[in-house]
């Protein structure tokens, strides 16, 4: 197959490059710099200039499918920035792959997406999206994941995939931030770090993606996750520990931590500081709910199930590091 990748730079994006290039398809993937450019051609891809606001149709004709995993994925930023990224590029990438006549469309979505900052306990596809939602990263992909299903017809398969908290090799998020907060003297749990969690190693995302390619029923979203649900203190102090790093006992309770992350950020908008606030809502919020998520669906319709478990996913990362 000829697959078109967008975010091929990143985390994700290039794991699937790697992965899908070893498996003989031919890969190209957008570029919006040349240090993208660079990278994505390091992983075996074939880069074409572009970005988001200007994809590429006419390199996407003779391609067989996107894989969409570009996105604006920060605890902090402008409206303007989240829905240009998450809404607006994915609706342009739609268009682009339509006139370019792409068969299938691959969304890398998120829970996040269906995240009010309650609990989200063994939730499946049936989970509606929320109403009224609190965060501009959820709020977009939630938006950007419609568009993508409503798209669905009868020249275009569309599919989103929703994996949980992706971990693993060159992560370049979770477990830096943890390290360097670690290091720095500022990491904290919330209520003890006891709230439950999915994740998803980074080879089993890239494994579900690679089952929708074929496989899938069109218009749907499927959950992907590692087998079991853990606490999130388990599982970041392993992640931690997997590069020499124990993480510290404090924490606070969440009925401070929410309250102050609002009174952070109302004051970093109201001063019009720069840089991201020490505490966010988004953050605060994820490191003190429980989030766990049922894969049923993915594995009777693209025959999912982890290829990596969690024990060897951290072993791995201790003999080999980020």
């Amino acid at each position: 197959m000829h697959i078109f990748i967008t975010g091929g730079s990143g985390f994700v994006g290039g794991h699937l490059i790697e992965s899908l290039t070893a498996q003989g398809h031919r890969v190209s993937a957008l570029a919006r710099s040349d240090a993208s450019a660079v990278c994505v051609t390091g992983y075996g891809a074939e880069p074409v200039r572009g970005d988001l606001a200007h994809p590429p149709a006419e390199a996407m004709r003779g391609v067989d499918a996107v894989i969409h995993c570009a996105a604006y994925a920060e605890e902090w930023g402008t409206r303007a920035q989240f829905f240009a990224a998450n809404v607006e590029g994915t609706e342009r990438m739609l268009a682009a792959a339509r006139t370019a006549a792409v068969r299938r469309f691959i969304h890398i979505g998120t829970e996040a997406a269906l995240f009010t900052g309650h609990d989200l306990v063994d939730i499946d596809e049936t989970q509606p999206y929320p109403r009224q939602q609190r965060y501009l990263y959820s709020e977009t992909k939630a938006e950007a994941e419609r568009r993508v299903l409503v798209a669905n017809g009868p020249d275009l398969v569309t599919l989103s995939i929703r994996p949980r908290l992706v971990w693993g090799p060159r992560d370049a998020t979770v477990l830096p931030a943890l390290l360097r907060m670690a290091r720095a003297g500022s990491f904290a749990w919330i209520d003890g770090g006891q709230a439950h969690t999915s994740t998803t190693h980074v080879h089993n995302l890239v494994h579900a993606v690679t089952l929708a390619l074929h496989r899938g029923k069109p218009g749907s979203a499927y959950f992907v996750a590692d087998d079991g649900q853990r606490p999130l203190r388990e599982f970041l102090s392993a992640l931690a520990a997997s590069q020499g790093v124990t993480l510290p006992t404090r924490s606070l309770p969440g009925w401070v931590a929410r309250p102050l992350s609002s009174v952070v950020e109302g004051a970093y908008r109201l001063l019009r500081l720069s840089g991201t606030p020490p505490l966010t809502r988004f953050a605060i919020a994820m490191m003190s709910r429980t989030v766990t998520v049922r894969t049923d669906r993915a594995r009777a319709d693209l025959g999912y199930a982890p290829i990596v478990s969690v024990a060897d996913g951290l072993r791995a990362l201790q003999a080999k590091g980020v």
